[in-house]
């Protein structure tokens, strides 16, 4: 049974100060709301509901394109305990407030504006996502990560149902051409080398799976990096397609962790290990930069969702997206193989 602290936010809330107001304040809070905003693109239906959290379902649909806002939960009273919060429990303090639909060009006329040189970084979702939860951990992300003002989140339509994860692989396999286009049409206008690709778990095999089109279609198109999180994806596959991704990006990198639970259940449904996985033979990828992340995340509830709730990695990824630096020139890792490197223990990760 979930407990009721992870079910409900006020009950999250109430078990915090109940556990915590015995303890004097370590640092004062925000006490106004914070809106994180960010611009998407969906190919999810629109459901006409007034409420911002239900804009879009998870049927199928044609391209869209808008902004969302996302705001912290007002504590009142409260807000003191809100530094206290553990980090995997942050989404609970985030909303949906708005949503704002917009012509796809202007979201790109937009992000023109504000991504800098460095160009857009592109970022799809994994398994078990809807529109609500996809946007708070988008912001999750775009934040640890210090991506504002590049950032893009691209939704394609999960049924953010748990039982449904073979619906999800189809309505990922059916996005995979308008992912491949998007990838283009962002190269085209920002220009070769400037755009990052990073993908989720389920999201992650939907992008290696879409620079292999993208590959075919533009053998001469130039990306960035490509940071695959924790993903689900027969390893194997990854090594034979890769000879035919790699030209094209001027870095790939993938992120790995012993004792992922989601990854561990998805090994046991495909019968191959999974690409985020520590443990697989890292040569057969070479010139992958692989980052291990089992010591840094011992106590991670899931090891599956490091990307939004640990802070060393989100300083880890904006070294490699920010700053474009390889994995033997960011600070934090420790170099274990030809291509593997770990991660080091963070305190409060």
């Amino acid at each position: 049974m979930t407990p009721f602290f992870l079910a409900r936010p006020m009950g999250m809330i109430v078990f915090l100060c109940i556990s915590l107001c015995a303890f004097p304040v370590l640092s004062t809070a925000q006490t106004e709301i914070q809106t994180l905003e960010f611009p998407y693109f969906t190919l999810r239906n629109r459901t006409d509901s007034p409420d911002p959290r239900e804009a879009y379902g998870g049927e199928r649909s044609d391209l869209k394109a808008g902004l969302c806002h996302v705001g912290e939960l007002g504590l009142g009273v409260l807000s003191p305990l809100a530094d206290m919060v553990p980090n995997f429990l942050q989404e609970e303090l985030l909303r949906v407030q708005s949503v704002q639909e917009m012509d796809p060009a202007a979201i790109l006329d937009g992000l023109a504006a504000t991504a800098g040189e460095r160009g857009p970084a592109l970022y799809v979702h994994g398994y078990y996502i809807d529109f609500e939860k996809g946007c708070r951990r988008a912001a999750l992300l775009q934040r640890n990560a210090t991506l504002e003002g590049r950032f893009l989140w691209f939704s394609w339509p999960s049924d953010g149902a748990a039982a449904l994860y073979t619906h999800d692989e189809a309505d990922l396999y059916w996005s995979l051409p308008d992912l491949a286009d998007t990838i283009i049409e962002l190269e085209r206008r920002f220009g070769s080398g400037t755009v990052d690709v990073i993908g989720h778990s389920l999201g992650a095999r939907g992008v290696v799976l879409a620079l292999y089109e993208v590959g075919n279609r533009r053998p001469d198109i130039r990306l960035g990096h490509v940071a695959l999180l924790a993903p689900d994806m027969d390893f194997d596959i990854f090594a034979r397609i890769l000879p035919r991704i790699a030209p094209i990006a001027e870095s790939i990198t993938v992120y790995t962790a012993s004792g992922d639970k989601s990854l561990a259940l998805s090994r046991q449904v495909h019968g191959y290990a999974r690409l985020g996985e520590s443990g697989n033979d890292v040569s057969k990828i070479t010139g992958v930069e692989v980052i291990d992340l089992s010591v840094s995340l011992s106590d991670s509830p899931t090891g599956h969702l490091y990307h939004i709730y640990s802070s060393a990695v989100g300083a880890d990824l904006s070294q490699l997206l920010n700053a474009g630096k390889r994995a033997s020139a960011r600070s934090g890792l420790v170099q274990k193989g030809e291509n593997l490197w770990h991660l080091q223990l963070a305190t409060g990760d």
